[in-house]
């Protein structure tokens, strides 16, 4: 299995995925901190909130946890809810800001 390519295929589907609040998907958001993906198609992603206390975090959890779950490949996805780093707006990819007006 090409992990990369696989990889490349989940960064696709997190484009998916939207903060119910926001309207920018959760990958150029910059709340996804990591990707790992093993042989076995296992994959695990580290990710924030934009707030530690959103009350949206749980359901986009389970979004991503549902749609990378539907990739061809991949047999499991694990997610870490993460808050160190600190999640901040510098973190956003230019389309993003520019989305949002932070440009």
């Amino acid at each position: 299995m090409d992990t990369f390519a696989l990889e490349e295929k989940i960064v696709e589907m997190l484009k998916t995925v939207y903060d119910p609040e926001i309207p920018v998907n959760v990958y150029d958001l910059g709340l996804i901190y990591k990707i790992d993906v093993n042989e076995e198609g296992e994959v695990t992603i580290d990710m924030t909130l934009t707030a530690p206390s959103c009350p949206a975090g749980d359901f986009i959890a389970e979004d991503i946890r549902m749609k990378v779950n539907s990739i061809k490949d991949v047999k499991s996805t694990t997610i870490n809810l993460v808050f160190e780093p600190e999640w901040d707006k510098d973190m956003m990819s230019e389309e993003a800001k520019l989305e949002l007006g932070f440009m």
